[in-house]
């Protein structure tokens, strides 16, 4: 029982927002009891740390299958990105602005996290990159991974691009594109640009 309520939970937080979503609302999703989703998890914040977590793991061995594959840099970090925002089902409510604002202490210790596993991924695909001559020789590979993620975290940021305005999986296209343009050599422009063109077919 704890499992398929940390699914639903998980499922409507990401889709109506970590405040919005009451443990009425998940109980009343559910057909059960709310005393029933207390039995499994003290509290709200309880519930929406586990559901985070969970979601953190999830997301996380996706992307290091991906990477294990060792695939063409360039197609692997398109790969990780549709991954990813399949499991954030497009990020329509904002949640990580939310989960920012309500539960900070929850956000922070994400944040730490997905820094840890974002960092090596970033770092380890520019270093296979330039291996295989797609990405440019100077680079300073530290810069660019460290550019790279704070990149990911500031188009989340609401105030800077309001979901009003941008939808997410449009910025998460603009800025994979932007990152990737900025370090490819010739021979990496090419594969980049066969791939943003069969997106668009």
């Amino acid at each position: 029982m704890k499992e398929k309520i940390l699914h639903k939970a998980t499922d409507m937080f990401l889709t109506l927002g970590f405040k919005s979503v009451t443990m009425d609302d998940i109980a009343n999703g559910m057909g059960i009891s709310k005393k029933t989703i207390y039995a499994h998890f003290e509290n709200k914040t309880k519930l929406v740390e586990e559901c985070t977590n969970n979601l953190f793991e999830v997301i996380s061995t996706g992307i290091d299958q991906i990477c294990a594959l060792e695939k063409n840099p360039i197609k692997e970090l398109y790969e990780i990105k549709k991954f990813v925002m399949m499991h954030l089902k497009d990020e329509k409510s904002s949640p990580q602005y939310q989960l920012q604002k309500y539960y900070p202490k929850i956000y922070e210790a994400l944040k730490v996290k997905e820094y840890e596993v974002m960092l090596v991924c970033v770092v380890d695909n520019i270093k296979r990159g330039l291996d295989l001559g797609i990405y440019r020789p100077n680079l300073d590979v530290d810069f660019v991974s460290r550019i790279y993620y704070s990149g990911v975290f500031a188009i989340k940021d609401n105030t800077l691009f309001p979901n009003t305005e941008f939808k997410m999986t449009t910025l998460e296209d603009y800025l994979l594109e932007y990152h990737l343009r900025g370090i490819v050599t010739p021979k990496g422009r090419k594969i980049l640009n066969s791939i943003i063109n069969s997106n668009q077919e």
